[in-house]
């Protein structure tokens, strides 16, 4: 077992690994643009699960994901040589991260009401709270 410090660090040192090879030395053109937005690692080191996106979103998923199973024994290999501190080197999954699609729907959502609270003439009045003597009139 690892102390959870151990695996955060080891957590962050992996994504920026990872993160560099995909920048500079995967030429698949599959996965260009590929950010990894997270690792989880579990408490065995067996396994690592890998989240990642593209800034084209879901459209590229399965493109990124293909290309990544298939380079998937060579960024096992690379990482495994650059964080030899490890004696056994986890398994690499790939998921898909819908979380920058779920902050853009949801920016865009928020823009969406505020450009009707604008359209309203309500735009000036967000965040502004009336006292109990202003609605009756008595301030």
């Amino acid at each position: 077992m690892v102390s959870e410090l151990r695996l955060r660090r080891i957590r962050e040192r992996l994504r920026e690994e990872l993160q560099e090879l995909l920048l500079f030395e995967v030429t698949d053109p599959r996965l260009q643009g590929v950010t990894v937005t997270d690792v989880e690692v579990d408490r065995e080191l067996a396994y690592a699960d890998i989240f990642v996106s593209a800034p084209e979103g879901s459209v590229r998923k399965d493109e990124v994901l293909e290309g990544l199973e298939h380079a998937k024994g060579f960024l096992r290999r690379e990482l495994a040589q650059r964080m030899s501190f490890l004696r056994i080197f986890p398994r690499l999954r790939f998921h898909w991260d819908i979380t920058p699609e779920r902050a853009d729907r949801i920016e865009a959502l928020l823009n969406q009401i505020r450009a009707e609270r604008e359209a309203r003439g309500e735009g000036g009045e967000e965040g502004k709270a009336s006292s109990p003597a202003e609605e009756s009139g008595d301030a």
